[in-house]
């Protein structure tokens, strides 16, 4: 049996986190580590390793809880990053599928 990882200690408040948003299927929480004024993880609650495995389903639910986090952060126009790593040549550093939301500070380009 796999073990509860940190992301649903989160969800189940087992760690404190500071919520930005949730419904009862996704959250979003600053990130403990912060690159840019605003950082944000945005999770489904239920585990699902990385993007290799999500559904169109879940990515369209997803897609949309993204958008309420981008209008409630008041990024939408002025612009946001928004990451996820997959496996461990990927950067992956927590095996549960989370985007990363970077916002309020210009962002370099890495690819040219």
């Amino acid at each position: 049996m796999r073990e509860k990882g940190i992301f649903e200690k989160i969800v189940d408040r087992e760690i404190p986190s500071t919520i930005i948003l949730e419904n009862d299927e996704f959250m979003a929480f600053n990130d403990i580590a912060p690159k840019a004024p605003i950082h944000v993880l945005i999770i489904p609650k239920k585990w699902v390793k990385d993007f290799n495995g999500v559904d169109g389903i879940l990515m369209g639910k997803m897609s949309e809880f993204i958008l309420q986090v981008v209008d409630k952060l008041g990024v939408r126009e002025s612009g946001y990053r928004l990451i996820t790593n997959i496996g461990e040549d990927g950067g992956q550093e927590v095996p549960h599928l989370h985007f990363h939301l970077l916002a309020k500070r210009k962002l370099e380009s890495h690819f040219g």
